[in-house]
């Protein structure tokens, strides 16, 4: 039986800004990334998507980003490695507050945007990152691109690792995502989103946009929470993974120390 898990990005809103539909969503995903108040989120968001997500059993990971609220932490920052480590020991120590504070344990850590881009590519920034995780509690699991240098910088470091793949995005040839900055980056149909998402958990496989197939490792699913289309992806991939007899788990429970 294939296991996979299905996470969504969660306590994007800020201030007097609501962004996403975290409650609902978290009825058909098994790990929430939730923004630690660089490029989205805030103290109260913090605290309130920690409490939905215990309260519907969902694993929680720290979901640490740019300092770019205004870009969303979708533009690129020329950091040096001890900037993205000091970044992601701040931020997973804010959310860590809340979860612990709300008699939860945090399970994973997926950088956001463009620092989880930077770090699929920058082998220094990625083992910075993975340094991070790692000195704050190696039981964590760090979530990266599959076959990124996140992953390998992870499991290098002695964690385990979640090699994620993308609902709603589109794939290129070597791997990489699709730029935003395309107009063919988003997934927007549920019946292809989901047909992309069976065929990478069975037949570890995506199609790129130049229509050749990419080798893919899929221990976890991401749906963006801020996407248009996020709850109907959710609830649908969510029932087509059950109908395809893949059982949707929690990475912490799901991916082995030897992933």
């Amino acid at each position: 039986m294939k296991v996979v898990d299905l996470n969504c990005d969660m306590g994007e809103s800020f201030g007097a800004y609501t962004l996403g539909r975290d409650a609902e969503i978290l009825k058909y995903v098994s790990s929430a990334n939730i923004a630690c108040g660089f490029h989205a989120g805030d103290a109260g968001t913090m605290r309130r998507t920690v409490k939905l997500a215990l309260e519907q059993g969902v694993g929680i990971g720290a979901h640490p980003g740019l300092q770019d609220l205004i870009g969303f932490g979708r533009r690129r920052m020329d950091i040096s490695p001890q900037e993205a480590y000091e970044i992601v020991v701040y931020q997973i120590g804010a959310l860590w507050g809340f979860v612990r504070s709300e008699g939860g344990q945090l399970q994973h850590v997926k950088p956001h945007g463009e620092l989880y881009n930077m770090a699929a590519q920058s082998a220094p920034l990625a083992e910075a990152i993975a340094e991070a995780v790692y000195k704050i509690d190696p039981g964590l699991v760090l979530f990266g691109l599959a076959g990124s240098e996140l992953v390998a910088a992870g499991r290098k470091a002695g964690l385990r690792t979640a090699s994620e793949v993308f609902s709603d995005r589109t794939y290129q040839a070597d791997g990489s995502l699709t730029s935003r900055r395309q107009p063919d980056a988003m997934i927007t149909k549920d019946e292809e989103a989901t047909a992309q998402v069976i065929r990478m958990v069975n037949e570890g496989k995506v199609m790129s946009r130049q229509q050749v197939d990419v080798d893919i490792q899929a221990d976890t699913i991401c749906i963006h929470g801020d996407g248009e289309h996020a709850l109907t992806f959710a609830r649908t991939i969510h029932e087509a993974l059950g109908q395809a007899g893949i059982t949707v788990q929690a990475a912490g429970k799901s991916v082995a120390a030897t992933s």
